[in-house]
């Protein structure tokens, strides 16, 4: 039995579960041969009551890194992140993570590590519903054309009651008091989460270096009950969509709401989940749909990267 030493960066929703999955699956590791170890979580405050496993080493020092022989960063945010990760990452040692905006914005520090095989994130798009996996490996052998995407579960929280009567305003409210809306809610509603993961899946299939920049980004913000209620008549129901296509030499990148066809599968596989309409030249069309948020449906995608490491398989290694 070897011993596997695994560092954590945050102790959130998510780091809680990654925790408690490291345990529940305990039975996996031993089939393996390897017995984790956990160095260090760090955490801003180490006083703070949590739901952690009796004994977990919380801490404000990040310095278990140079233990870690892998680390998970579940912390959010862009700098904290970037200046812990580039560090370790140069020292040839991999980090799973699931952070879209770090990935999005700062390809140019991260690109060299994703090509070496050091990053995994599968959970960074669609939680725990796997398209970063099959996107990076059997789907490269399909010609891709076009893909459709409902990715984030605010949005879809909000229209959905918009459809029920309840204004936008009222709608997100709710969707604040529930926690599923970030405050402010600008990351979600405004469109920048969706195209954060847009980001991420197009550099499987368009352009191992897509940018950002390159995302058309429009927002739910200005959806009113009319404009619900003009769709539903007409057999409808706007959803917001992320949307990659040809365009012209080059791809064309979108995220804005958009009125689809009751019948659409965004429609009714994404009806309260994340969905996406993946369509290539060999393969055809393909849906994938499941939950795209939550504890321990991201916390599965994260000790299912682990898992990968621990067997051997690369991270998930863009177009190149």
């Amino acid at each position: 039995m070897r011993t596997v030493t695994v560092g954590l960066l945050g102790c959130g929703t998510v780091g809680q579960n990654i925790l408690h999955l490291l345990e529940r699956r305990k039975a996996i590791f031993d089939s393996l041969g390897v017995q984790i170890e956990v160095t260090g979580v760090l955490v801003r405050d180490a006083s703070k009551p949590r739901d952690v496993p009796p004994g977990t080493p919380l801490t404000r020092d990040p310095t278990f890194l140079q233990e870690s022989s892998v680390v998970i960063e579940v912390l959010g945010g862009i700098e904290q992140p970037l200046a812990l990760l580039l560090p370790y990452l140069r020292s040839g040692r991999p980090v799973i993570t699931a952070n879209k905006a770090l990935l999005a914005e700062c390809w140019d520090e991260l690109r060299e590590h994703a090509l070496a095989g050091r990053l995994y994130y599968e959970a960074s798009v669609m939680a725990g519903t796997p398209v970063i996996g099959p996107m990076s490996t059997v789907l490269r052998a399909s010609t891709f054309t076009r893909l459709q995407a409902v990715l984030n579960g605010t949005c879809n929280y909000i229209l959905t009651q918009m459809e029920g009567g309840k204004t936008y305003a009222q709608a997100l409210a709710e969707a604040q008091a529930l926690g599923y809306a970030e405050d402010p809610p600008t990351l979600d509603v405004g469109g920048f989460d969706t195209a954060h993961k847009l980001t991420v899946l197009a550099r499987f299939c368009a352009d191992g270096d897509f940018p950002y920049s390159a995302v058309e980004v429009q927002g739910i913000e200005d959806v009113t009950l009319e404009d619900v209620a003009a769709a539903r008549a007409a057999g409808e129901r706007i959803k917001l969509v992320a949307e990659l296509c040809c365009a012209g030499e080059g791809w064309r990148a979108t995220v804005s709401p958009q009125r689809l066809p009751a019948t659409h599968p965004l429609c009714n596989e994404g009806a309260s989940r994340n969905a996406l309409l993946y369509e290539g030249e060999e393969c055809g069309s393909l849906i994938f749909a499941g939950g795209g948020a939550g504890g321990m449906v991201t916390a599965s995608a994260m000790v299912g990267d682990l898992l990968d490491w621990l067997i051997g398989f690369p991270g998930h290694v863009p177009l190149h």
